[in-house]
């Protein structure tokens, strides 16, 4: 006598039903994904817009924050104005001394175009988010936010005694690299793939 085993119809059900399930949630997880990493990337992008067109209007003159004909290649300094106006906060004097020397025209002007070429192209995230955060940390120190007034005794027009745009920046190159934003709508997975980069990870 043999003894005949069924299965219950339900249990087939139940079986592609939880396929089902599970690719549904594998496909909602793909695009969960994909939706951080094109939003990071377009973080990173216009973040990496923002250095590199600060480079080129100071460069070129293009008339937006810096006019025709008072640019770098006319000779201008792009630090001298800038750092020789700042009027609080207690590195003044420093900047005094800094405002139009040769050597930070260059260091300011190639750090955001290394900056800005690197984010906006999704690559050398990480020197770029040190080097980034450190110029982001030094133009905040030419606002001092904290202060109320300025050395002349005038308001100061802070809106925040701590959080502005430079550190917004900051972080946001920091996020970027820490997620490896260059991959998604960059060449970042080219970078990674570089033998130099491979051997030293801090490149990346």
């Amino acid at each position: 006598m043999h003894e005949h085993s069924h299965r219950h119809p339900g249990s087939r059900l139940s079986f592609r039903n939880d396929r089902t399930g599970t690719a549904l949630a594998v496909s909602a997880g793909i695009d969960t994904h994909t939706r951080q990493a094109r939003a990071l990337a377009s973080l990173r992008i216009l973040t990496g817009f923002v250095f590199l067109w600060a480079f080129l209007d100071k460069t070129f003159g293009l008339g937006y924050a810096t006019a025709s004909g008072k640019a770098w290649i006319d000779g201008v300094s792009p630090t001298k104005g800038f750092l020789g106006s700042v009027a609080v906060g207690p590195l003044r004097s420093t900047f005094h001394a800094w405002a139009g020397a040769g050597w930070a025209d260059w260091l300011f002007m190639l750090g955001m175009l290394g900056i800005g070429a690197a984010v906006t192209a999704g690559v050398a995230l990480r020197p770029a988010a040190i080097a980034g955060t450190a110029m982001m940390a030094l133009m905040w120190a030419t606002e001092w936010p904290p202060a109320r007034h300025l050395a002349d005794g005038s308001p100061s027009m802070s809106t925040n005694p701590f959080a502005d745009y430079h550190l917004i920046y900051a972080v946001a190159l920091i996020a970027v690299a820490a997620v490896g934003a260059g991959t998604t709508w960059g060449l970042g997975r080219w970078w990674a793939g570089l033998p130099v980069v491979r051997d030293h990870v801090w490149l990346r």
